[in-house]
């Protein structure tokens, strides 16, 4: 073809164009005229694939776009204008500049999609579509890009890897894209398509018995509508019909589908009578109609489908029935006005072009109800509320380096995408590569962003990833992993005090570390072992406080420590100030309460009976509030002896954790043989996604009930263990 076929051959089709729509102003002519030229020069040295020249390929594409998508003139220009060639004539500012702000957004639109990563489509295609809808402002973006791959599976062909992928992006985007859209000539296009390529012996294996059968079925069509026909006219009824085949993969599917051979599929064919109605008298006239066919043939009850009562998210309207025919053959009857039926063949544009021209706010309204519906496919979208088009999204969509997409929340991070990665890869995250940009933990993604997490073993979780991360997955894994490494850090705190003590000589006790708990302002001594490890308390400080608690409490007087005897009752008004307790103090007639079962090392009360006893309560009682409130005269105070003896008290405790295989043995294992702790009873119950086990342990005092609490929240699936009545 030489340069002059070509140059004619580009004017026809841009004539061809220019005739697409009766409604284009001359306005809108110069416009798409301007663009065309623009569009010529700078594709002028490219070619396509069969020698035809690029342009061409631009042409189509807005031929596609206005005469089968229902599209304007302002799509026209930007299918034109659309393209992976880089000039410095066809920058997004030149565009703007020439065609305004809305032609620039939806080709920078248009190029944003198009570059996104498509190779494992096929494992994610919904979220794909969402990612597809939260990327872009404007519909016509993903219109365009329907109209473009139509053209292309038109025109390409389709070898090798590259085709195989072209095929998954079309068979899981913009297949489903167009049918949601009502765009069913499209959708049909798109499936004859990509069955030819991906099963051609059975495409045409199908297609040669649709073929050898036609005549058969044209005699029998014949037949069947002739009643129909007859009675309709004498009604006065203005109708017309038509027929068709169904497509090769719809038959396919059926075979597939009710596991049966071509010749057994009943409804090959699907007869339309189309009806010439007032809008107001639509559905009267179709239900008619339905009438008399039903009653020149019995229908299948199961197979009434009323589309015109509750029309299809895409706006599709008519009434499908199925009836028994000569021979006791199926077929399916569609019943529908011209109205219904351009809806139907056109999809939603049909539905607003029906009317008359599309102003600006119409063209807003459909594409804001092309958005709706592809947002919430199962919407009935007839008297919609008006949405927005630039209404923002709450989630975005990021890619692994594998191309796998993650949903986030919006506004979030490195670190929320690395914890949903994984949690080990989130407690390890050291920063990232975004688009192969190096950027910190910190750094907050966008739609569309590739993020390659980088690792570093010596990273560990921090308290300020709290104030930065987004998501409630990142948050509750930092915290957990905050809470198992103060508990880690604690235990080598308390061998480093436990080591100190021995080397001073100072005999260690609870007293001691409540004592230090209580001078450094903290809560418990798991804090206190945490801070020693952190070396955030100095150590010669605490050697020189201790010395002075020591020096002042051997002065103190102390109760005389006894053997063994029998117990006597001994009148509280009799007792010092303070009151000690414990297990070889038999002078004081005294009880652990049962309402919360105190352990030696709780901080704990005594409380004057009315037999002139003592009740031993924890400070954190459910009933110390009452007892100190109303009777402070007869509160006392107590003091834990320490015991040589190994005393133990039952304590329960509850454990809340994920409902998994072996969290059970873990946590008896944890309690018999790590800690070597008698366990009385466990019992473990599912509560949804969760489960919640009690136990009951003999503890020897608080220090070893702590001990106890913080290997557990350690063992795997532990999410929190609380001490219980």
């Amino acid at each position: 073809m030489d340069i002059l076929e070509k140059d004619k051959l580009v004017e026809r089709k841009f004539e061809e164009l220019l005739k697409c729509s009766s409604t284009l102003t001359a306005q809108d002519e110069e416009n798409i005229t301007r663009a065309f030229h623009i569009a010529q020069a700078v594709f002028i040295n490219e070619s396509l694939p069969n020698g035809s020249p690029y342009i061409l390929h631009n042409i189509n594409v807005a031929i596609t776009a206005m005469k089968e998508i229902g599209l304007g003139p302002t799509s026209a220009i930007c299918a034109l204008l659309h393209g992976d060639q880089i000039s410095p004539n066809l920058s997004i500012e030149s565009i703007r500049n020439d065609f305004g702000e809305q032609v620039a957004e939806i080709i920078e639109g248009f190029n944003k999609i198009s570059a996104l990563r498509t190779e494992r489509i096929s494992y994610q295609s919904d979220a794909f579509r969402k990612l597809y809808l939260s990327m872009v402002n404007d519909m016509r973006v993903i219109l365009i890009k329907l109209a473009h791959r139509l053209n292309d599976i038109r025109n390409i062909e389709l070898r090798g890897d590259k085709a195989g992928h072209f095929i998954e992006e079309i068979n899981h985007i913009y297949s489903p894209i167009a049918h949601r859209l009502g765009l069913y000539k499209v959708r049909t296009e798109f499936d004859e398509r990509i069955m030819r390529y991906q099963n051609p012996e059975l495409y045409s294996s199908i297609s040669q018995k649709i073929k050898e059968t036609k005549s058969k079925r044209e005699v029998f069509i014949k037949e069947f509508i002739r009643p129909a026909e007859r009675e309709m006219m004498a009604q006065g009824i203005e109708y017309d019909i038509k027929w068709r085949t169904k497509s090769v993969p719809s038959i396919y599917n059926k075979m597939k589908r009710q596991n049966v051979e071509f010749e057994e599929v009943y409804d090959l064919f699907a007869i339309r009578i189309i009806l010439d109605s007032k809008p107001s008298k639509e559905k009267e006239i179709c239900w008619k109609v339905y009438s008399i066919v039903t009653n020149i043939y019995p229908p299948n009850p199961k197979r009434l489908r009323d589309w015109i009562s509750t029309p299809k998210a895409s706006g599709y309207e008519s009434l499908h029935t199925t009836v028994l025919g000569e021979n006791k053959k199926w077929v399916e009857v569609q019943i529908r006005t011209k109205r219904m039926d351009k809806v139907a063949e056109e999809g939603q544009a049909a539905h607003w072009q029906y009317k008359g021209v599309m102003n600006k706010r119409d063209t807003e309204d459909w594409l804001s109800q092309v958005r709706d519906i592809l947002q919430n496919p199962d919407q009935i979208v007839h008297n919609f509320a008006y949405r927005s088009e630039h209404t923002k999204n709450d989630r975005i969509f990021v890619f692994t380096p594998r191309g796998d997409l993650k949903q986030l929340k919006a506004g979030s991070t490195i670190l929320d995408f690395a914890y949903e990665v994984h949690t080990d890869v989130g407690a390890n995250c050291k920063g990232a590569k975004v688009n192969d940009k190096l950027v910190p933990i910190r750094h907050v993604l966008k739609n569309g962003d590739k993020v390659d997490i980088l690792t570093s073993k010596n990273q560990k979780p921090k308290f300020d990833w709290l104030a930065f991360v987004n998501t409630e997955k990142a948050r509750t894994n930092i915290k957990k992993q905050l809470k198992e490494e103060k508990y880690r850090e604690a235990e080598s705190g308390k061998d480093i005090l436990t080591r100190k003590l021995k080397r001073w000589k100072i005999r260690s006790s609870e007293d001691l570390v409540n004592f230090l708990v209580k001078y450094y302002k903290l809560e418990t001594g798991t804090d206190l072992y945490y801070l020693i490890a952190e070396e955030k308390i100095d150590l010669a400080d605490i050697k020189k406080r201790l010395k002075k608690f020591v020096e002042t409490d051997t002065t103190r007087k102390k109760p005389e420590v006894r053997e063994p005897r029998r117990e006597v009752k001994t009148d509280v008004a009799d007792l010092e100030e303070i009151v000690y307790i414990g297990e070889n103090l038999k002078n004081v007639n005294y009880r652990l309460a049962k309402c919360c079962k105190p352990i030696p090392g709780d901080k704990v009360f005594g409380f004057v009976t009315t037999t002139g006893g003592l009740s031993i309560h924890r400070k954190n009682c459910p009933n110390a509030k009452s007892l100190t409130t109303r009777y402070p005269y007869r509160v006392m105070v107590i003091k834990w002896v320490v015991s040589e003896s190994e005393s133990f008290s039952a304590i329960n405790l509850k454990i809340i954790g994920t409902d998994e295989i072996g969290l059970v043995s873990a946590v008896t294992s944890t309690i018999s043989d790590d800690l070597r702790v008698n366990m009385r009873s466990i019992n473990f119950q599912k509560k949804g996604k969760h489960s919640e086990g009690r136990v009951v342990v003999m503890i020897k005092d608080l220090d070893h009930l702590d001990q106890l609490i913080a290997k557990l929240n350690l063992v795997k699936g532990v999410g929190k263990v609380v001490r219980v009545k």
